[in-house]
């Protein structure tokens, strides 16, 4: 069951950190977000206003080679991982990032169809508090469609 769906227009990077900023006055532990969208369409932006409206300080970047970035100093941690050299749910196991998928945090993960596939969450993981996929779709050099759901507790499984 989806309980929220939205749509915005990004005009530019400010739009989508801007809309990101929103979200982590919002978020709460326990949240996972899902960021699907090719190379460029501004996943890694998102995070970083993600990470600037839960308070941290830190410099966000692309987990692309490192798989895995934990930011601390705001009113949560986010963990940020990147899926995209992964190649299915047993490679996220073997890596060891299934501890990270929940947790007293908020996780955000770019590339989330190595991890789920078709499916809303996978069967093994520990559900999350509230779960929201996000689709970035490019429109044009710098305009972007950001289509959100959320799903709260309880209703993925």
């Amino acid at each position: 069951m989806v309980v929220d769906v939205d749509t915005v227009t990004s005009e530019g990077p400010a739009d989508t950190e801007a809309l990101g900023r929103a979200w982590g006055g919002e978020v709460d532990p326990g949240w996972v977000i899902l960021l699907y969208g090719e190379l460029g369409a501004g996943k890694t932006v998102l995070v970083r206003g993600l990470a600037r409206g839960l308070g941290s300080p830190a410099r966000v970047h692309s987990p692309t080679f490192n798989l895995l970035h934990v930011y601390r100093g705001g009113r949560l941690p986010l963990f940020h991982l990147d899926l995209y050299r992964l190649d299915g749910p047993e490679a996220v196991v073997n890596a060891g990032l299934e501890e990270y998928l929940v947790n007293e945090g908020v996780t955000v993960i770019e590339w989330p169809e190595r991890l789920v596939g078709t499916a809303p969450w996978p069967a093994w993981a520990p559900l999350p508090r509230r779960l929201r996929r996000v689709h970035l779709e490019i429109l044009g050099p710098n305009r972007r469609r950001i289509i959100y759901e959320d799903v709260g507790l309880g209703l993925l499984g």
